[in-house]
């Protein structure tokens, strides 16, 4: 059994780093090879201590495709302690694959319902609540009968935190673009406005090894950040491992 899910609870109770490994698979889909591999690219990133994975396959399988949902899977099992996060439109193709998995002794341990369109090229804006929740909350229920948390990506307003309470997630994930976009400026403050309202706190979009430190010291209590973009890019500079552990230093200063 995953602790990740029984307990909530980290060694150290630092946030968690989880790996988006989309980029990986964005590289590999432009020739008909399978390299890069997704699965060992994981296999590097939890070797370097990283928490958890995290994929967002979109119905076009621009990147991760569904052989990737289910290798990684298979992957999982030998890391028992780490969490697999599958994101996605809970009314486009996600829901499909965390059936699939559950039906194969596989749930995810989390899954972030995220409001992208069909053929949007990243995730720009969280859930409208209350004016979502209808279709969101029968989702949720089923997502979590299934054996998966629920977080919802969510813009960080105030007043939008007690609705997405109000649905029966546990989490909501912070779209923290704004924040990125602020980093080091006046605004900076502004755009940390989000709470969770009981809700745990998850984050992501547009962090990275200059503003990830600085972002977790101004919101105490994050449990889980989702890095794809930034971190692969650094990859290339620094090599996976060493980046992940640099992104792990990161969390480490912002606790200290």
């Amino acid at each position: 059994m995953n602790p990740l899910i029984t307990t909530g609870q980290r060694p150290g109770d630092r946030t968690a780093l989880s790996v988006n490994l989309n980029k990986v698979a964005l590289l590999r889909n432009t020739r008909t090879l399978t390299i890069p591999s997704v699965t060992r690219a994981a296999t590097l990133a939890l070797q370097a201590g990283a928490q958890g994975i995290t994929v967002h396959p979109r119905p076009d399988e621009r990147h991760i495709r569904s052989h990737d949902v289910f290798d990684l899977a298979d992957l999982l099992r030998d890391w028992p302690a780490a969490e697999y996060n599958i994101e996605g439109n809970p009314l486009h193709n996600l829901m499909d694959l965390v059936r699939r998995l559950a039906e194969r002794g596989q749930a995810p341990q989390q899954v972030t319902f995220v409001p992208d369109a069909v053929g949007q090229s990243t995730s720009d804006h969280g859930w409208s609540l209350p004016q979502d929740a209808a279709q969101l909350v029968p989702l949720i229920r089923e997502a979590q009968g299934l054996g998966a948390r629920v977080s919802l990506f969510m813009d960080p307003l105030p007043q939008a935190m007690a609705a997405a309470r109000d649905t029966g997630a546990e989490r909501v994930e912070l779209y923290t673009e704004a924040y990125a976009r602020a980093h080091g400026t006046p605004r900076q403050a502004e755009v940390l406005a989000g709470r969770g309202a009981g809700l745990a706190l998850n984050a992501g979009h547009d962090l990275n090894r200059d503003n990830l430190a600085d972002f977790l010291a101004a919101v105490p209590g994050v449990e889980e950040v989702s890095i794809g973009h930034a971190l692969i890019a650094d990859a290339l500079e620094l090599g996976l491992a060493e980046t992940v552990r640099d992104y792990l230093r990161c969390i480490h200063r912002a606790s200290a």
